[in-house]
């Protein structure tokens, strides 16, 4: 029986999942899956589930793709992220992408009051804003949400503004 401490890494596993070790693509599917899950519920909530299985699919689909083992967990956001976007939109989930994962806190009770704030904003300032959190740029964000750069830069602004002003009053 072996231990978590046993389980190889991902990346140890990705060139003979690469290969068609079904095995080894198992275990990378089984190890990569609560940190798709997690973006996924950010980005859909209810609809998490449905999007965590469109991104392992996309994976398990795309992974022969890779050219770059380094470059592995990045690839797998992007993915995530992108069928999470997706997936939002075919169920036309009104409450998107309202989570921010928080980043060591200072005060716990910021990560509160940030999830407050996103919900009182519109469904697209929210996405580009946690599409940002992700890491994602403005050409990657326009790519994920089918949108012309100018339009994703346009959002991030007003959001950022939008954001700022629902925030300070909450700061006092």
């Amino acid at each position: 029986m072996s231990t978590v401490s046993e389980l190889p890494s991902p990346l140890m596993l990705l060139p003979r999942a690469q290969a068609g070790d079904e095995q080894a693509m198992n275990r990378l599917l089984t190890g990569i899956t609560p940190y798709v899950a997690r973006i996924c519920r950010s980005i859909t909530h209810d609809d998490g589930a449905d999007a965590t299985q469109e991104a392992l699919l996309a994976i398990y689909r795309g992974l022969g793709s890779l050219r770059e083992p380094a470059a592995f967990y990045g690839w797998v956001r992007s993915v995530t992220v992108r069928e999470a976007v997706r997936t939002a939109k075919r169920y036309g989930e009104e409450r998107s992408c309202s989570e921010l994962e928080s980043r060591q806190e200072a005060n716990p009770l910021d990560a509160v009051h940030i999830s407050d704030v996103l919900e009182r904003l519109s469904q697209a300032h929210r996405q580009v804003l946690t599409l940002r959190a992700y890491g994602l740029n403005e050409e990657e964000m326009a790519e994920v949400l089918a949108l012309p750069v100018g339009t994703v830069r346009s959002r991030l602004f007003r959001a950022r503004r939008r954001f700022q002003e629902a925030w300070l009053p909450s700061a006092a």
